[in-house]
C-alpha cells in the first residue's frame, strides 16, 4: 500500500500587493479579505451562483471612509473595481476576477424622520431593512418585491415594485445621495447640488460612483391587502389583467406572473408543478374597498387558488424570499412595451408551458400611474412612455442545467422581440446585454455619457451595464 503525499512547496515571497493589503488593513475599519484569509470563499460569493469569481481583495466597508479607501486603493493599483450592495445583480456585477470588491453589506443603518416623511439609508441596506425601519412609523416608499434585494441597485436602475403606480419609481422618490466618486472624493448631490450627478443616479445604474447613503421621500402606507391569486395558464387572463390596469385606482398595484404552481396549501395539489398564471396584489387603499378588489381579481378568470388578506406592507415583499435564496443560478432577460399585445401574450403562454424549473418565472410590472407623471428626460430612466416591463428567464439549482436554461431564455427573448421595444430595464439585463445599453437609455444616453466624462473619465466604474465616457 502506498501513501500519496503532497510535495513540499517553497515559501513564497510577499508581493507588493500583499504588502499593500497590510497598509489597507491599517486604514480600513471594516474587513480586508484576501485569498489567503479563511473567510475568502464566503466573501467572494454573490447571490447568483452563475458568477463564480476570484477577486484579489474584498473590502467589507463599515462607513464612507472605508469606501473612499477602497476606491483609492483600486485606482492606485489599477485593479478592476466591483461594487456590492445587496448582491442581487443578476449579471454578477458585485464581484470580479483579480480586482477589488467594495462590499457595503455591513452598512445597513436606516434613520427615519417621521415629521418630514423622509428616511436616510446606508448603501448596503436591503429592502427588508428599509421596510422594517419605516413601517414602525406607518410609512413606505417603492421598493423591491423580494426583501433581500439591495436598495442601491434597485434605486440606481430605476426601481419598480408594489407601490409604483401610487408612489412612482424608487428613483422618483430619491431626494439626495452621498457619493464616493472615481477620484475617491465624497459629494452629496440633490436637486440643488451636483444636479447633473443626481439626475444620472436616478436610473443610470452604477456608472458614476458608489452611493454610501440614499435619502428617500416616504408615503403613508401601513397595512395593505396583498397576496397571490392563481389562474390556469391562459392568455385570456393576461388580457383581462391589462384591462384591470387600465381602470384600476393607483392604490391597486398588481404584477402578472407565469410560473409553475407552488406547493402551498391554498393551491390544490393537482396544480402543483403545473404551469399557471398568477396576479400578485398590493392594494394600499382603504379596507372597506377590499371586497371590490377581490371581485376584480375574480373577474380575471377561473380562480384556482388564492391567498389574499390584510397584512403589514413589509410582508408583501417577503412572500417569495424562501423560493429565491442565495446560491441559485440565474439567467434573465427583460423588455419594455407600450402595450401587452396578443402576440406578446401568445409568446408568454408558449414559453410558460415549457418553463424549466420551479424557481423560474416571468413577472410583468406595470409602469403607469405616478410613473407616467415624470417626464422621460426628468431622470435617467428613459422609458416613461412604456406601460409594462417584463422580467423573464431561468432560475435553477443544478449548474449542469445551465445550457438548457440559457437556451430556453434566449429563445424566449428572441420570440418576444417583435412584440416589444428594443430596450429593457437594466436591472433585468444579464451580462451579455451590453450591446443594448444605448437603447436602454435611449434619448438620455448622450447626456449620461457627458456626466460620465465629468465624474468618471477613466471609466473606473465599468463593471456594470456600462456607459463608456
Amino acid at each position: 500500500m502506498t501513501t500519496r503525499t503532497t510535495p513540499p512547496t517553497e515559501p513564497t515571497q510577499p508581493t507588493d500587493l500583499d504588502l499593500d493589503l497590510e497598509l489597507l488593513r491599517a486604514t480600513v475599519r471594516g474587513e480586508v479579505i484576501g485569498p489567503a484569509d479563511p473567510s475568502y470563499d464566503e466573501a467572494r460569493r454573490v447571490y447568483n451562483a452563475l458568477h463564480d469569481r476570484s477577486p484579489a481583495v474584498v473590502v467589507r466597508a463599515v462607513d464612507a471612509g472605508d469606501v473612499i479607501a477602497a476606491v483609492r486603493f483600486a485606482r492606485d493599483h489599477a485593479l478592476p473595481l466591483a461594487v456590492r450592495g445587496g448582491s442581487h445583480a443578476v449579471a454578477g456585477y458585485g464581484t470580479c476576477d483579480g480586482g477589488l470588491v467594495a462590499d457595503l453589506t455591513r452598512m445597513r443603518a436606516v434613520r427615519v424622520d417621521p415629521a418630514a416623511r423622509t428616511a436616510r439609508a446606508e448603501g448596503g441596506c436591503t429592502w427588508g431593512d428599509f421596510n422594517h425601519a419605516t413601517h414602525a412609523f406607518g410609512l413606505a416608499t417603492t421598493g423591491g418585491v423580494v426583501s433581500t434585494t439591495g436598495i442601491a441597485g434597485l434605486t440606481l436602475g430605476g426601481g419598480m415594485g408594489n407601490l409604483s403606480r401610487r408612489c412612482g419609481l424608487t428613483c422618483d422618490n430619491l431626494l439626495s445621495a452621498d457619493v464616493v466618486t472615481a477620484e475617491g472624493a465624497f459629494v452629496t448631490c440633490d436637486a440643488g447640488h451636483h444636479p447633473d450627478l443626481f439626475w444620472a443616479l436616478r436610473g443610470g445604474g452604477g456608472n458614476f460612483g458608489i452611493v454610501t447613503s440614499f435619502e428617500y421621500r416616504l408615503h403613508p402606507v401601513s397595512d395593505i391587502l396583498g397576496g397571490p391569486t392563481f389562474y390556469p395558464l391562459d392568455g385570456d387572463v393576461a388580457r383581462a389583467w391589462t384591462g384591470l390596469n387600465a381602470e384600476a385606482p393607483e392604490e391597486l398595484n398588481t404584477l402578472f406572473a407565469v410560473l409553475l404552481g407552488p406547493q402551498v396549501p391554498f393551491l390544490p395539489e393537482r396544480w402543483h408543478g403545473r404551469p399557471v398564471c398568477a396576479v400578485l396584489t398590493c392594494f394600499s387603499g382603504p379596507a372597506d374597498e377590499d371586497d371590490t378588489v377581490r371581485a376584480r381579481l375574480g373577474a380575471l378568470g377561473p380562480v384556482i387558488g388564492q391567498y389574499l388578506d390584510r397584512m403589514p406592507y413589509p410582508v408583501i415583499n417577503t412572500l417569495f424570499d424562501e423560493d429565491l435564496p442565495p446560491g441559485l443560478y440565474h439567467y434573465w432577460k427583460g423588455n419594455f412595451s407600450r402595450e401587452l399585445t396578443d402576440g406578446a401574450i401568445d409568446v408568454h403562454m408558449k414559453y410558460g408551458a415549457t418553463i424549466p424549473s420551479m424557481e423560474s418565472d416571468t413577472v410583468i410590472f406595470p409602469i403607469d400611474g405616478a410613473c407616467h407623471r415624470v417626464g422621460g428626460e426628468d431622470t435617467a430612466f428613459a422609458y416613461r412612455d412604456a406601460s409594462y416591463s417584463a422580467a423573464f428567464g431561468a432560475s435553477y439549482k443544478d449548474p449542469a442545467d445551465t445550457g438548457h436554461n440559457v437556451a430556453w431564455t434566449r429563445a424566449y427573448d428572441a420570440a418576444l422581440r417583435p412584440h416589444t421595444e428594443e430596450a429593457g430595464y437594466i436591472n433585468f439585463m444579464d451580462a451579455d446585454d451590453q450591446s443594448r445599453v444605448r437603447a436602454n437609455y435611449r434619448q438620455n444616453y448622450d447626456r449620461l455619457r457627458a456626466v460620465k466624462r465629468q465624474y468618471d473619465p477613466e471609466n473606473v466604474f465599468r463593471i456594470n451595464h456600462n456607459i463608456a465616457p
